[in-house]
């Protein structure tokens, strides 16, 4: 299960270097930049549409939230941008 959890936090560390990437990115629509800085944002910041010390529903609004953002994101922004920073983080 420790190893589970260490690929699971290497994955998000990994991801979240893309995003970076693809935020820094001229080729970026706006738009995107907006959503995805929205979503990382949303992770890392302390405040919450509903608090996390409301049972289930606290955790739920993050489980939900932050993947719809960065999946109508990741749908704008040119599959070619996306490969190339997946190939800059891998390298």
């Amino acid at each position: 299960m420790l190893e589970r959890l260490r690929f699971i936090a290497k994955n998000i560390q990994r991801e979240l270097k893309v995003y970076r990437l693809v935020l820094k990115d001229k080729r970026t629509p706006f738009v995107a930049k907006v959503l995805l800085g929205i979503a990382i944002g949303y992770v890392i910041s302390p405040i919450d549409i509903i608090p996390d010390f409301i049972p289930v529903l606290g955790q739920l609004d993050d489980l939900i939230i932050v993947p719809i953002l960065i999946l109508i994101a990741l749908k704008m922004i040119p599959k070619s941008v996306v490969e190339e920073c997946k190939t800059r983080v891998s390298s």
